[in-house]
């Protein structure tokens, strides 16, 4: 094969792996409040709920 066939078909493969090479992004968002309904009440009374767990 010619010099310019073998470089054409390393760029595309070059440009396949870079395409598939980024990451996901990470949700960084907190998770929504939880709403401080009846149960809520029952169980702690006036005290504000205990936070909630972390996630991994």
């Amino acid at each position: 094969m010619s010099p310019i066939i073998h470089l054409a078909l390393a760029g595309l493969v070059l440009l396949s792996v870079a395409a598939c090479s980024t990451a996901p992004a990470v949700d960084l968002t907190p998770p929504p409040q939880r709403p401080y309904d009846a149960k809520t009440q029952l169980e702690y009374g006036n005290r504000p709920p205990p936070p909630p767990a972390p996630r991994y």
